[in-house]
């Protein structure tokens, strides 16, 4: 069985027996995809690392990919394997992180993850956390209730795919022919964002990659969170926020 829902922020609470009582009849080789803003690894702190193990002794395998709002300082020190035929990292060995432009073979389905994306609430400005004038920019910042956010600490420039992610992507696609089942990413195809949101959500270069991805790349769905909605569009473009969808029903 795979599941999918969307982003959790660090509160897994929604996978608990009574919000997902059909987990009660899965194994580790049945699994919970997290569609981006996973946000399970953020401080390191005792309450992360024990719902981390929370999720570790849940009966089924948690997936996620990336979204804007992780710690990547401290995703990129997890090892890299191979799993399934892509890159994972491993956060406990049942929480994996599908990585960027790889391509798996899971449950007989073929699946291309791409995760990132732009945080929507920094309209005014990054801060350097080694600013000589950063406390005293953060409260006039605060003070008017301002969208911001801090380098390292709250926001990070890897959020957005690197150069080499795209590349890699791109081999991995052509390795597999052009043509998968499904697509996870955390944002949608820019035209499918103009949809969304009454003009707060922009394109970037990872909306336009990925609205390549949709004209010129078959699939059957297409899964992603970042806009805090659940909603189907064009019946193959599933956005996800709490609900936890199914997708391929038990024999």
């Amino acid at each position: 069985m795979i599941f999918v829902t969307g982003d959790t922020h660090g509160d897994f609470t929604r996978l608990n027996s009574a919000n997902f009582p059909e987990q009660k009849g899965m194994g580790k080789e049945d699994y919970v995809i997290i569609c981006g803003d996973f946000g399970g690894v953020w401080d390191n702190s005792k309450q992360e690392r024990y719902w981390l193990d929370w999720l570790e002794h849940k009966p089924f395998t948690t997936l996620f990919v990336s979204g804007n709002h992780e710690n990547y300082d401290l995703l990129e020190k997890l090892p890299v394997t191979l799993w399934h035929g892509g890159k994972v990292q491993a956060v406990r060995p049942s929480v994996l992180h599908l990585m960027r432009g790889q391509v798996f073979e899971l449950a007989g389905k073929r699946i291309f993850t791409m995760g990132g994306a732009s945080c929507h609430d920094i309209q005014d400005g990054i801060l350097e956390p080694d600013d000589p004038s950063f406390s005293r920019k953060k409260k006039q910042l605060d003070a008017r209730r301002a969208l911001y956010r801090i380098n390292h600490r709250t926001w990070w420039r890897q959020e957005l795919p690197s150069d080499a992610e795209y590349q890699e992507a791109e081999q991995n696609l052509a390795a597999c022919g052009g043509k998968v089942d499904w697509i996870l990413s955390h944002c949608a195809p820019s035209s499918l964002v103009d949809l969304l949101g009454d003009g707060l959500y922009q394109h970037d270069r990872l909306t336009d990659y990925l609205e390549t991805l949709r004209e010129r790349v078959p699939f059957q769905y297409w899964f992603f969170g970042h806009y805090h909605d659940n909603r189907a569009f064009q019946q193959r473009f599933i956005l996800l926020y709490e609900q936890i969808l199914q997708v391929e029903p038990p024999d």
